[in-house]
This record gives C-alpha cells, sequence and structure tokens, in this order.
C-alpha cells in the first residue's frame, strides 16, 4: 500500500526551496474514532498535507515554475506514470491508438476536438496518465474486500482507493460482516428491480451520470428513467457548465458553442477566459501556440497567470523538442478579481460604442439590425455604466481594459473562448451572455474564425446533453421521444444535483445510481453530500476502479464494475464502437482494442439495459436486442434527435460528422428568432469586509476530476503538498501569515452557517488581492447546501468567500 511520491517531480529543482518542518507520516488509516468526522466513509478529519492524494512524509516545496507548458517536462512525467503503471509498452502504444477515431478509441479524459489533419501524436500528458491509469495490470477482486472491511478502507486516501486497480465483478454491501461481497450479475440487476419497482414514486430515485458515458449508453440510460418515469437525470453540468448552457440557449437559441476547430485556426483576436489550458485541455496548446506564430493576438484572462497562458513546446514538434524551442500562447494576461469577466467584457464593448461615434462602421449596424433583438437598450446599458464600477468590478485598470478593447477592435474574426472560472458563479449565466453581447457587436458569429467556445472538461459531457441526459428536458425532444420509443415520458422537470442531494436529506430520495464518477467528492459540501447518500435505501455505483462514493452508501449498496473506454467491447453481433462528441460538436466513433480487466465485466449499455428489465420487466422495449449490436441502438437515435439522421453511415465517416448549430447559420431558435441581447446589471462580486477573501476551488496539474495522482501541481511549482491555500502576499502580510505557515480557512455560507478547514499551509503566489485559490476536492467541504447560484444552481466553486487568519489548532 505504498506511495509514490516522485510520481511528478517538479522541474528545475536546483534552488527550490524547502518550507516547514518535516512532517510525520500522514496515512492516518489508524486514527482513532474521536478523530472522525461524523459521516461513515469519510476519511478521518486529521489534516494530512496530501489531502486525498498519496499519504506522504516527505518534505514539501513550492518554487515558481518557469519552464514552458508541455515540452519535456511533460515527456517525463508520461515516462514515470508509464513506469509506474508498469505499462511501457501498453502505453506507448495507447500514444499512437488514442483519438483517431477511425480505428481506436477516444480518449477518456477531456473533450477537446481530435485533429483532422492526419496528426499521428494527437495525445497530451493528463491523456496518457488517464489512459494508463485505466490499463493498469492492478485488480480489486473479491479477495481484496473479503481482507478489507468498509471501515477500513474509509481510512485510506483516495489515491490508494483507485490506485488498487480495477474492479472485477459486482459486488453487494453486506452490513453484517461491513464488507463487500460478491453477487451475480442476474442478482444485482434484480436488487436494483426490486428497489426501483417498490418505491411509492418514480422521483424517489435520482439517476446520476459523470459525463463519460458514450452516447449510446446514454441514450439508454435516460430512455430506461423516462420510462421508468421521472426526469431525475442530474449530471456534472449541473456543477461545471450548466450557467453556459443556459446562457447560450437564451441567447442564439443553442446550449452549445457555434465555432470548430478550424474556426480556431482562422481567427486572429482569440479570448481565453477562466482557463487553465495546460492542465484542463493540453491540447489546446498546439492551437494557442498556432495562433500566435499566425500573428494572431490571443488574450488570456484569468485570476492566476497559468503556465498554458505564456508558453509551449509541443511535444509533437519533434524539431522544437531537439532545440527546446518554445512558442508563446499569449499577447496578453489579464488578471481579473474572481467573478470579474463581465465587468471586463462590458468595459470591452463601452470603448466599442465609444469609437462607433467617430468610426460607425466598427460595429456590425447590418447584422445587428437583421439579426438580432434589444440592441439599443444594451448600448444605454453600457453607456450608463461608469468607468469606476467597470474598474473596481473587473479588478483591472482602465488602461488595461482598453487595450484588451484595441485587440478586439482591430480583428476582424474574433472567436471568445470560456470554462469553469466563468461559469461557476452566481452571474455564470449572465456573464457568458455579456460575452454573446461583445460578438453580436461586431457580427462574430456565424462566420468563420469568430463566435462563442466554451471549454467542456470531460470527454462526452456533451454528447451527454445532446442525447438526453437533462432533468430539464424541451418538449419536442420528448414528444419525439414518445412516438419512436413508444412511451409516455414525463413532463415535469427533474432534480439535478443540488436537488438530488435535498431530497436525499429530507427523506424523499431512496434510491441513487451513479453511471461513472465519484459523486460525493465532485458534489459540493462533502459531509452534507455523505449525509444525503448515507440516508438512501440504496445507493449503486458503476464503476472501473474503487472510490470514495462505493464507501459511503445507502442501506444497501452495489458496484457494478464496467469496461473502460480502451477495453474491447464484445456483443452477440461482434465487436461494438460506441460514439462521442467532443467540445465543438463533432460526433465519432470511438473503439476499445484491449483485453477487458476482468471476464467478468460488462458494458455500460448492458449494464443499463439489464437495470431496465429488471425494473421494468413488461417493457415492450427491447433492451437485450440493442445491446447485441449497437447499430440498432443508433438506428434509434436518428430518429428522435435532431442532427443524427442517418447516424450509421455518417459516423463512420473519417473523423465523423459534426451536428448542424443553426446558430452558425445565423438561424437563433429563440422566442424572436433573432440573437437576443442580455441586459444584466453590473454584478457586485466585492466581499462587503476587507477581511474577507474569494476562493476559488481548482485542480492540480496531476489531477483529472477527482483523480489524483501525485501530490504534485508541476506548472504551480508544488510538490508534495495538496492541503495548500495560494494568497497574494499583500493580503498574508495584512493577516500576519507568514509564508508556508498552517492558517485555518473559515467559510461563510449564503444561508449565514460555517464550515472550516485547519492547518492548512499558506503559499503566496501571484493572484489579486482580495482573491485565493485551492484545491478540490479538499476544500469542497468549505461549499456550503445553500451555495449554489440562483441562475444555473451551479455549486459556487469560485466563488468561496472565506476568512483566513494563522493557524490556532492544538499541536502547531
Amino acid at each position: 500500500m505504498g506511495s509514490d511520491d516522485t510520481a511528478d517531480t517538479v522541474e528545475g529543482d536546483e534552488g527550490t526551496v524547502e518550507h516547514g518542518p518535516r512532517p510525520e507520516a500522514a496515512s492516518d488509516r489508524s486514527a482513532p474514532t474521536s478523530e472522525r468526522q461524523s459521516v461513515p466513509g469519510l476519511m478521518s478529519d486529521t489534516p494530512r498535507q496530501g489531502g486525498t492524494g498519496p499519504a506522504t512524509d516527505g518534505r514539501w516545496s513550492q518554487r515558481p515554475y518557469h519552464h514552458p507548458a508541455a515540452g519535456w517536462g511533460a515527456a517525463a512525467s508520461v515516462m514515470r506514470v508509464l513506469a509506474r503503471e508498469r505499462a511501457p509498452v501498453k502505453g506507448t502504444r495507447a500514444m499512437f491508438d488514442m483519438n483517431h477515431a477511425e480505428r481506436s478509441y477516444d480518449c477518456p479524459g477531456c473533450a477537446w476536438p481530435d485533429d483532422t489533419k492526419g496528426l499521428k501524436l494527437d495525445i497530451c500528458e493528463n491523456g496518457i496518465k488517464h489512459v494508463t491509469w485505466e490499463m493498469t495490470g492492478k485488480r480489486v477482486d473479491r479477495e481484496f474486500f473479503a481482507a478489507h472491511s468498509v471501515s477500513e478502507l474509509a481510512e485510506w486516501t483516495d489515491f490508494d482507493l483507485e490506485n488498487q486497480g480495477r474492479l472485477t465483478e459486482p459486488m453487494v454491501y453486506d452490513a453484517a460482516t461491513d464488507h463487500y461481497v460478491p453477487i451475480s450479475w442476474a442478482d444485482a440487476f434484480e436488487l436494483v428491480g426490486t428497489e426501483l419497482r417498490g418505491l411509492d414514486d418514480p422521483g424517489q430515485a435520482s439517476f446520476y451520470t459523470s459525463g463519460r458515458l458514450g452516447n449510446e449508453a446514454t441514450f439508454l440510460y435516460q430512455l430506461m428513467v423516462r420510462e421508468y418515469g421521472t426526469n431525475n437525470l442530474p449530471d456534472c453540468s449541473n456543477m461545471c457548465h450548466e450557467a453556459s448552457g443556459r446562457a447560450l440557449r437564451a441567447s442564439i437559441g443553442t446550449g452549445k458553442g457555434t465555432v470548430d476547430l478550424h474556426d480556431w485556426e482562422q481567427c486572429d483576436a482569440l479570448f481565453v477566459l477562466g482557463v487553465n489550458a495546460a492542465s484542463n485541455a493540453p491540447r489546446m496548446l498546439t492551437a494557442l501556440a498556432e495562433a500566435h506564430e499566425r500573428g494572431a493576438d490571443v488574450v488570456h484572462v484569468n485570476p492566476l497567470v497559468e503556465a498554458g497562458s505564456t508558453r509551449t513546446i509541443v511535444p509533437h514538434e519533434f524539431v522544437d523538442m531537439a532545440r527546446f524551442k518554445s512558442t508563446p500562447t499569449s499577447t496578453m494576461n489579464l488578471q481579473v478579481r474572481p467573478g470579474g469577466d463581465l465587468a471586463l467584457m462590458r468595459g470591452i464593448a463601452k470603448v466599442v460604442f465609444e469609437r462607433a461615434r467617430e468610426t460607425p462602421d466598427v460595429l456590425d449596424h447590418e447584422f445587428l439590425e437583421s439579426s438580432t433583438h434589444g440592441f439599443e437598450e444594451y448600448r444605454e446599458l453600457v453607456e450608463a455604466t461608469s468607468w469606476d464600477e467597470l474598474v473596481a468590478q473587473s479588478g483591472l485598470s482602465e488602461a488595461d481594459i482598453r487595450r484588451a478593447a484595441e485587440v478586439y477592435l482591430r480583428s476582424e474574426r474574433a472567436l471568445i473562448s470560456w470554462c469553469l472560472g466563468v461559469s461557476q458563479h452566481e452571474h455564470g449565466v449572465d456573464t457568458v451572455r455579456e460575452i454573446v453581447n461583445l460578438l453580436l457587436l461586431r457580427g462574430n458569429i456565424g462566420r468563420e474564425g469568430a463566435g462563442p467556445s466554451p471549454v467542456r472538461g470531460h470527454s462526452n459531457v456533451q454528447g451527454n446533453r445532446t442525447c438526453g441526459i437533462d432533468h430539464r428536458p424541451g418538449t419536442e425532444f420528448l414528444d419525439r421521444l414518445a412516438e419512436v420509443c413508444r412511451i409516455d415520458p414525463p413532463r415535469e422537470h427533474g432534480l439535478d444535483t443540488v436537488r438530488s442531494i435535498e431530497a436525499m436529506h429530507a427523506g424523499e430520495l431512496k434510491v441513487f445510481v451513479g453511471m461513472g464518477g465519484n459523486f460525493v467528492r465532485a458534489a459540493p459540501d462533502t459531509e452534507y453530500t455523505a449525509e444525503g447518500l448515507r440516508r438512501c435505501e440504496l445507493t449503486v455505483q458503476i464503476s472501473t476502479k474503487l472510490n470514495r462514493s462505493h464507501l459511503v452508501h445507502g442501506t444497501k449498496a452495489l458496484i457494478l464494475p464496467c469496461l473502460g473506454r480502451t477495453e474491447l467491447d464484445e456483443q452477440r453481433g461482434g465487436k461494438q464502437s460506441t460514439s462521442v462528441e467532443d467540445a465543438m460538436s463533432m460526433v465519432h466513433l470511438s473503439s476499445g482494442r484491449k483485453r477487458p480487466a476482468s471476464p467478468l465485466l460488462l458494458s455500460e449499455p448492458a449494464i443499463i439495459a439489464g437495470m431496465a428489465r429488471a425494473t421494468l420487466p413488461d417493457s415492450a422495449t427491447p433492451w437485450e436486442w440493442y445491446v447485441e449490436d449497437y447499430d440498432r441502438i443508433r438506428d434509434v437515435m436518428a430518429q428522435v434527435l435532431p442532427g443524427f439522421e442517418d447516424f450509421n453511415t455518417r459516423v463512420r465517416q473519417p473523423s465523423g460528422f459534426r451536428i448542424p448549430q443553426p446558430a452558425r447559420e445565423r438561424t437563433f431558435h429563440t422566442g424572436s428568432g433573432k440573437a437576443e441581447f442580455c441586459h444584466a446589471n453590473l454584478p457586485d462580486v466585492i466581499p462587503d469586509s476587507a477581511d474577507v477573501l474569494v476562493l476559488q476551488t481548482m485542480r492540480s496539474h496531476d489531477q483529472w476530476n477527482t483523480t489524483i495522482y501525485s501530490n504534485n501541481d508541476r506548472y504551480r511549482g508544488v510538490r508534495n503538498l495538496r492541503e495548500l491555500i495560494f494568497l497574494n502576499a499583500d493580503d498574508m502580510r495584512a493577516r500576519g501569515i507568514e509564508e508556508g505557515t498552517p492558517v485555518d480557512i473559515v467559510a461563510t455560507s449564503k444561508d449565514g452557517s460555517q464550515r472550516s478547514l485547519h492547518e492548512y499551509r499558506a503559499i503566496s503566489y501571484d493572484l489579486p488581492r482580495g482573491s485565493a485559490a485551492g484545491y478540490m476536492p479538499e476544500m469542497n467541504g468549505l461549499i456550503g447546501a445553500a451555495d449554489y447560484s440562483v441562475q444555473s444552481d451551479q455549486p459556487l466553486m469560485k466563488s468561496i468567500r472565506v476568512r483566513v487568519e494563522p493557524s490556532t489548532s492544538a499541536g502547531m
């Protein structure tokens, strides 16, 4: 059960300053009961510098990172991962197989589009980590579960749980022994069916998906749930890009961006807001470098200046690698205060209107007249907004805003991209709509090299929504589903993630099914979420690896292991492929090649069909027939989903096909039939008290969602530490906080309740005064149940109000 503290060392360790005393070993697996949190299944609350990562007693350190993103640091990290997982051959093959949709599997990591120009190594460091983590030779079998009780496993770190390897057969919780024990697939399905059939109302069950599900499994999943009788389909988008979807639908009539990778290659101004490209979408670095090389302006907007917004060496550029030649990835970096993006966008619009008085044609008058609604009201709103307000709320100087505006004004084709740094705020919907407002002014939508481009962070999370995972389904979709599939789907809205957790607490939700992911770690307010799950009568987790959500379970609990995306899926009709949709609406096939980790694994469509038949024994839906050949599922999808016509033929084309985007053609499916300007007031993002900081949670570089590969964060210069908080140096001095010393963090929720973390290390970092940052999932516990946006219902993971003081914990 050892840990690997050298899994991802920080480059350029010469001169590294090591901080603090050498701590004692922090595994805490034998922590006394008195130190445990109140919810069984969670780790004890004793501070551990590795947080949910590997247990470590190594010295921690932090130093500024001055190297290019990707490059040799990424290559060295990949080699260490391959060696650690004992997969040098399989991992190397994976590099050449991955992201070539016509012959192999799609990366199960991010949703960045695949290269269509024949690139042989369309991969990244994190994609290789993700694949080798899935292809590990380690196994979690019945002998493992017999040797370790759930109470014992609860004290293991999340890294150690996942590091045990792949799950091999279905397991059921035995309360008498506190162990998971084997169960046959038939009995597991019958248990699910019995519990669901026994509920008083289908609305007492909730069916979550993490986003990794292929399109065919997604369609079957929502079909099962709706035939059962509920729209309770929470998903990870409820926590990530819900604001983006709602805003784009309101502004341009589609919940997606309008651009594709070709547009990224054609724009001459690129604004990237709230994105940490080097860690969260590393293949974007190629697009950023190419944009800079062709002379485009690339403006990054983020409280932190991340490594991906400075320079890079793209690993598949072999000459540059050999020469250590880096390419800039930006022409400007603007460090807004958290939540200040809307003020920046409005400030740029204000300069556009100022310029229009002298040079009217900076506005696209023909487009504004023919294709937009609410323009004059928006102009009045912008002109009435003072520069003092814009400067205060953005955290930028008027000069900086004007510099950004000049970039926008001199461009012929502007593209604006954004991620969770924009969406996970109270006013996330308004901010995305303000982005669209700015694009509309100069007609930067519906033409080459221009438009809105949200960065989806998880492979096929966009496909999940397209194929029916939505707790607020549209009438047209339900009507078509009813006609084609001959079911009577419910029409009332279902529960999203936040409401599902609330319903668990209220005793209104009895069954929770998690299709992938690690719900208890991904959701906010960790203890509150865990308490809710423990109140369920049945929890079902469909997974590839052991994780925390298997230990925080209902009265009855199942672990159902599924095939990974890299693995061969053989059904009665032969070898199967599934389809996925990337962040720019391209749909292509993904075909696993590797031998499954266990002969007892089932595919996700097979698991869904098994649960459906057991739950709906009299269903006329041919569940088993669908699973025999996924082409049959696609034929039905082609009849239900707009843009999927002739699905089976088009998806087999090289690189697949793109789902039509009406807004791309300047056809806007809004109430007015035109693109709608938003007239939102400028939000106040500055806390009332100077003692309060605005904290944002984020991933470390050596992490993918809730999966943590090591305690290091190469691009932020951190080694052997996760329980930390990044602070502005002036804010530290004002609070009497020394570099590297322990601090206590107290968050005040919207409802006035407080949550705290203790003995986190304070690290000075280049970010605006009044702001702070730290890692999820360690800091999710600071986000209260009431801390979600009224616009999007998203948890406020980038807008946590905290006070930070030197630690007063005993023993310091």
